[in-house]
């Protein structure tokens, strides 16, 4: 069973900066997925990428804040997250799939693999 690990997140005030990072151990995934869950505990997508890098999805509420990104050589997943807000407080999570999603991209269940989950605090 592959694992996800993520690490990166933190504390910063609004309009600072993060990056979480997502390592798998000994697997390479097709589709990566990043989701965060808010203080009243529902689940949001936020963003995804495909193997090449080439689809990359995010929600409205980041674009033009958030990158998503891949480095093949150290199979790592990230989120670059800039000029946070108070309301991106939430627990992140890294996710992954065996398989090109198409348009399933934001579907949490066509995901397998799951990560930790990771806290982010912005304060204002």
């Amino acid at each position: 069973q592959a694992e996800l690990v993520e690490s990166g997140g933190g504390s910063v005030q609004a309009g600072g900066s993060l990056r979480l990072s997502c390592s798998p151990s000994g697997r390479i995934f097709e589709s990566y997925a990043w989701f965060r869950q808010g203080p009243r505990k529902e689940y949001e997508f936020v963003a995804a990428i495909d193997k090449s890098a080439v689809t990359i999805y995010y929600t409205r509420s980041v674009e033009g804040r958030f990158t998503a990104s891949r480095d093949s050589a150290k199979n790592t997943a990230y989120l670059q997250m800039n000029s946070l807000k108070p309301e991106d407080t939430a627990v992140y999570f890294c996710a992954a799939s065996e398989y090109y999603l198409g348009s399933y991209y934001s579907s949490r269940e066509k995901y397998a693999f799951w990560g930790q989950g990771i806290q982010v605090t912005v304060s204002s």
